[in-house]
């Protein structure tokens, strides 16, 4: 009996959104009278960071301080139409609709500044700071905020646009089968290292190494967090969780949360992160959507360092001591 390690490896590639019949999001963007910006979607966050990446797509877009926009997730009933909150989505899809709805507004956004200015909006350019300057000559401009209140108050203009991406329906060919899903995948590896104690089944996971394409990380550190908390997911999907009680029948199962197995803080391996970014010609500044993917590649090259370690193939989730055990001893009968 001995403690046996074992190394395995796993790449995937995973596409973003869906297509089932046309894949759409609305946005709409609009300024309040103080030079503001609202972007209202239907698209929900989860706590993935969907706000804050809208934010920073319509900032940028539009020319202002990402903490001049206000994001409101609204609801179906009162937002613009969204498939949801899903397949790996939200950043594609909805960062391209306020890209669309945020040029719009910029746009009208630059003509009321033409007035006010007497030149023509081709001339003029935003600092990123709030304000617009007359391109060549900076000393001449006016901030946001005046523009946002000369259209409210004197010009009668909306500053507002509305943005709509479509990922239109693909239907697959008669002769083949063959369709077109998606329009760009994200891609990732894993190695695992892991020690398994073939006497009690017992799984160590040492070590954790990623890598993830994503096309562009549009906040690093946002990335990084989902990236990391995913490869966490996905061990404990790999090793601990299930609703189905195996000790040794369903009677002797968990029947809450607080007897649901989950690995804790003690049990998390030493996780490495690399992003690569090759930037999606139809993503928003070139991003993917990292989100379900994040805890993919984890599980099957723990299932495969655990066969590297002692030869078992278990092909059923979670891997467990028992079910290591079973098999090491249908090995030796063989």
């Amino acid at each position: 009996m001995a403690i046996r390690r074992g190394r395995g490896v796993a790449a995937i590639n995973y596409p973003t959104g869906m297509n089932l019949g046309g894949d759409p999001t609305q946005a709409l963007v609009h300024s309040t009278p103080t030079g503001n910006f609202m972007v209202t979607l239907s698209s929900v966050d989860l706590g993935q960071g969907m706000k804050q990446i809208m934010a920073q797509i319509c900032a940028e877009t539009i020319g202002v301080p990402t903490d001049r926009v206000i994001v409101d997730t609204a609801d179906t009933d009162t937002g613009p139409h969204c498939m949801g909150t899903f397949a790996s989505r939200g950043t594609h899809r909805a960062g391209n609709a306020v890209i669309q709805a945020a040029r719009e507004a910029r746009q009208v956004m630059l003509e009321v500044a033409a007035e006010e200015l007497e030149v023509n909006a081709s001339d003029l350019e935003t600092d990123g700071q709030g304000n617009i300057l007359v391109k060549g000559a900076p000393q001449r401009s006016i901030s946001i905020f005046d523009v946002a209140l000369s259209a409210h108050f004197k010009r009668g203009r909306s500053i507002s646009g509305r943005g709509m991406f479509l990922i239109p329906r693909s239907y697959p060919e008669k002769e083949t089968g063959a369709m077109k899903p998606s329009t760009c995948y994200a891609h990732a590896c894993t190695v695992a290292e892991v020690e398994v104690d073939d006497e009690t089944g017992e799984v160590t996971v040492l070590t954790v190494r990623n890598v993830f394409e994503i096309g562009r990380a549009l906040n690093p550190k946002m990335v990084e967090q989902q990236l990391v908390g995913g490869s966490w997911m996905a061990i404990s999907h790999a090793l601990y969780e299930t609703t189905e009680p195996y000790y040794p029948d369903r009677d002797h199962g968990g029947t809450d949360f607080n007897q649901y197995l989950m690995p804790g803080p003690g049990d998390l391996a030493q996780t490495e992160i690399i992003v690569l970014e090759r930037p999606s010609a139809d993503g928003p500044f070139g991003a993917k959507g990292p989100g379900e993917m994040c805890a993919n590649p984890q599980i099957p090259a723990v299932a495969n360092a655990v066969f590297d370690a002692v030869g078992v193939r278990i092909d059923t989730l979670p891997i467990t001591p028992e079910r290591i055990l079973r098999a090491l001893k249908a090995q030796a009968s063989n």
